[in-house]
């Protein structure tokens, strides 16, 4: 018998960025509940290009929504897109700090919308710049994370360190740099998480990574390594798929495809089918 994963999908699939979207938020959570999956996870750029700034009332109609059509609320990824020119390595201390601020608003967010995680990938807003050294980025962005872990407590959310390749970022390349992160913060709100597509830089098989740091990861997002969604590339799923059931993973496997042109229910459904084949 197949593990019974939690699968949910990264809504932005339904929503590409600069993109005039089919699908009203409702019909997108239908559409995704009517595929089979059981959770979405929102991109907070899908909602409102300043999404410190949605009304109480109309978060309350986006929780009412996604319960009513029989979806669970993951979480939060693609932190940083909007609004634009945020930053939270810089040495520009007003930027760095309005940055993290609206990091702040976003767990506020999560939380109002029903709780849960929020992945902090990012590359283009944690990058080095200013003339920095990666060593100086890293320190900020781990004081960062350390000066919001109260507030994420206090709102019963997650926020994730994810690692980010060195083609993508000069800041936490590997899951192991994330998790020295999470022992600084040492905090139950400061995790980490297991990426597919991001785990170009690990060296070690990605079964032994997430063995190895298997006590600070939460959340796991899949993808082809070329950014497709999963079965159209050579990703071997069923490697991590067979190590999240081995550990007995109660967290979601959540679809997150950075290339849209196959329409969103043929990534949707395609995923979904080629994991459970998959998990077998």
């Amino acid at each position: 018998m197949a593990y019974p994963f939690r699968h949910s999908l990264c809504n932005e699939i339904f929503h590409p960025p600069g993109v005039a979207s089919q699908y009203t938020f409702e019909q997108a959570c239908r559409k995704i509940r009517e595929i089979g999956y059981a959770g979405i996870e929102i991109a907070p750029f899908t909602l409102s290009e300043a999404p410190q700034s949605i009304p109480a009332a109309e978060r309350a109609a986006l929780r009412s929504t996604i319960a009513n059509e029989g979806l669970e609320f993951v979480g939060l990824h693609w932190l940083m897109l909007s609004p634009k020119g945020l930053h939270v390595t810089t040495p520009d201390d007003e930027l760095r700090e309005r940055s993290w601020n609206h990091v702040r608003h976003l767990i506020d967010l999560c939380a109002d919308l029903g709780g849960g995680v929020l992945v902090f990938g990012s590359p283009n807003q944690r990058n080095t710049t200013g003339g920095s050294t990666p060593e100086d980025a890293t320190k900020r962005f781990r004081d960062g994370f350390a000066a919001i872990a109260t507030h994420a407590e206090e709102h019963h959310t997650t926020v994730l360190v994810e690692a980010l390749p060195k083609a993508q970022s000069d800041v936490v390349n590997t899951v192991a740099a994330a998790v020295e992160i999470v022992n600084y913060c040492a905090s139950p709100a400061i995790q980490t998480m297991f990426d597919t597509h991001n785990a170009a830089d690990e060296t070690d098989d990605h079964a032994d990574v997430i063995r190895k740091n298997w006590q600070w990861i939460r959340h796991v997002h899949v993808n082809e390594m070329d950014g497709k969604h999963c079965g159209r590339g050579n990703y071997d799923f069923k490697n991590v798929l067979d190590v999240l059931a081995e550990k007995q993973y109660k967290g979601w496997v959540s679809l997150e495809a950075f290339d849209f042109s196959f329409g969103a229910e043929t990534i949707a459904r395609e995923s979904l089918t080629h994991l459970q084949q998959a998990s077998k």
